[in-house]
């Protein structure tokens, strides 16, 4: 999603179209109940997540293999779709695997790496995948189709890598176990059970507009604020080439994102995410604030813009932690995979209706009012956050919990050693 509006961009599509096209890839993790429940009940989650790494890896090669044919709009986007159904599926098996294989402290504690590498994907291939592009695109006297192509040829050797590595090295909850007698009535009754359980959940409805409205402003501010980057200085944007975009987002935003994420996980660790979800959502105004001022300044130092990017990157990596430890807080119980899927398929939704338009308002309004209207947007998590109630105990250490775990070391060393 984030690699496509750079793509299109430089292939010649306007704002309007390419918020359009790329905001529809998110209806697969809005679709996420819908076969969350199957993920849930046939084999694993290990099983689930080595699976679907060899299907975006096939669907990257795909794209590479389309982008320089006539047909480059209509192919790439449908494996765009592919890559975007294999990762939601991907997703749920991976939110499953992560809360079967830890504790609610462990969870709460590495939040913050998590919600950091979650990042660093996105910085990845918006700022190393982009330079490498611009790059080949000086190299190969500015094919720009080309140059895009051999970008995806390498990512697919790249999730192909990763499919061997997991395959080896990653671990087998004991939890993680395959349901015997799975039938069409067992997943239905899964399904059915799944959303009923999550609707009859206390506070269900204050619940449901958090969700929504914490990263709405995001979902209109995603994709312009990258046009906003490399857009031309006669259409308001900042007009930086591949490189240095890649450069900003690629070495800055990596340590932004890292120290927020990081900073986040354990503050929230030691404390609770009761004691730091107001912080934390206060965090998330910073986007909209950063590119606010960009948008009046119109800097054309690299410094300047950094140093925003760093800032941007660093509020989102702190307040997403709160976020995505709310909703593990509220799937908690005996479907919590399946429950946390349909909680972030809502979330999807939130971002996906404001990017479907995003690209037409910011034509309309231009960038600066866009960018205002986004941070008005932003109040509307405040309303929600303190009708919020959540167990002041949870995300912290468990004294008792961490003594037995200690004890079922000191066995497994002696075990060992016998």
């Amino acid at each position: 999603m984030t690699l496509s509006v750079i793509l299109y961009k430089q292939l010649g599509l306007s704002n309007a179209e390419i918020t359009f096209y790329t905001s529809w890839l998110y209806l697969p993790w809005i679709l996420k109940p819908v076969w969350s429940p199957l993920i849930n009940v046939v084999k694993t989650k290990r099983w689930w997540i080595v699976l679907t790494e060899v299907l975006l890896g096939a669907a990257f090669g795909g794209v590479a293999f389309t982008i320089p044919t006539s047909f480059w709009l209509q192919g790439s986007l449908f494996f765009f779709w592919v890559i975007a159904f294999a990762g939601a599926s991907h997703c749920i098996s991976a939110d499953g695997f992560y809360m079967l294989g830890l504790n609610t402290h462990q969870q709460a504690t590495f939040m913050g790496i998590r919600s950091l590498f979650d990042r660093l994907a996105t910085i990845f291939a918006q700022g190393v995948l982009v330079m490498i592009a611009g790059n080949l695109q000086v190299v190969f006297r500015n094919s720009i189709s080309y140059s895009w192509s051999l970008t995806f040829f390498g990512v697919t050797g790249l999730f192909l890598l990763l499919w061997l590595w997991h395959n080896c090295v990653l671990p087998r909850p004991k939890e993680d176990a395959k349901r015997p007698f799975v039938n069409f009535k067992t997943i239905g009754d899964e399904f059915t059970h799944t959303f009923r359980t999550f609707f009859a959940k206390e506070q269900i409805w204050v619940a449901l507009m958090f969700i929504i409205f914490f990263r709405m402003p995001e979902g209109l501010m995603e994709k312009v604020s990258a046009l906003f980057l490399i857009d031309s200085g006669h259409n308001g944007g900042l007009g930086l080439s591949p490189q240095e975009y890649g450069l900003v987002q690629g070495t800055v935003g990596i340590i932004g994102v890292s120290l927020g994420g990081i900073l986040g996980g354990i503050l929230a660790g030691k404390d609770g995410l009761k004691r730091w979800i107001w912080p934390m959502a206060l965090a998330f105004f910073l986007p909209q604030m950063v590119y606010l001022l960009l948008s009046y300044t119109l800097s054309s130092s690299l410094w300047m813009v950094s140093l925003c990017v760093f800032v941007e990157q660093f509020g989102y990596g702190f307040g997403l932690t709160a976020y995505t430890l709310y909703l593990i807080y509220y799937s908690r119980g005996e479907y919590k995979t399946s429950h946390y899927a349909l909680a972030s398929a809502i979330m999807s939704l939130s971002m996906m209706l404001p990017g479907l338009v995003s690209g037409a308002l910011q034509d309309m309004m231009g960038y600066r009012d866009f960018f205002t209207l986004s941070l008005v947007f932003s109040l509307l998590t405040l309303l929600v956050v303190g009708r919020l109630k959540i167990d002041k105990e949870f995300g912290k250490a468990d004294q008792e919990q961490e003594k037995e775990q200690g004890q079922e070391k000191e066995q497994e060393k002696e075990l060992k050693e016998a």
